[in-house]
């Protein structure tokens, strides 16, 4: 078995060898200092885990991008579907009796192209690019 974390390893080692010389009944508060520097350790790597990553959307929001959760857009995605399609029956409806079937056609080319390019982020031609590679971190785990 390999070790994650060489310190913790050498920590548990250590508890386990006090409770062989100490005996069974300090057993509870071995554990429970074990478990408090696991805490403690748990804490420190969530902690240095928020931070980068709010590090990096705010280097996405200070290089002008607009930083998408999947959920967030996910739902702005479902949210505006629907209202396009509940706006497509009174466009359909006025298409059809201004310009019969071209009409109903050019408002539904014009519905689907919203859609898409909603989709897609807006005008991939006015985007900058950002597909860089990804450099590495000092504050990677």
């Amino acid at each position: 078995m390999e070790a994650r974390d060489p310190e913790l390893k050498k920590e548990l080692d250590a508890t386990l060898q006090a409770r062989r010389e100490l005996g069974p009944e300090y057993e509870s508060a071995l554990i429970e200092s074990f478990l408090e520097k696991l805490d403690q350790r748990l804490d420190h790597t969530t902690d240095r885990r928020v931070r980068r990553q709010l590090a990096e959307q705010q280097m996405v929001v200070a290089r002008g991008a607009r930083p998408r959760s999947t959920e967030e857009s996910f739902a702005e995605r479902y949210g505006f579907g629907i209202i396009s399609l509940v706006l497509a029956i009174p466009l359909s409806a006025i298409a059809v009796v201004q310009a019969d079937f071209a009409g109903l056609c050019v408002a539904w080319l014009g519905i689907v192209g919203v859609n898409v390019a909603h989709v897609s982020g807006g005008m991939p031609w006015s985007r900058r690019r950002t597909d860089r590679p990804k450099q590495s971190s000092d504050w990677e785990d």
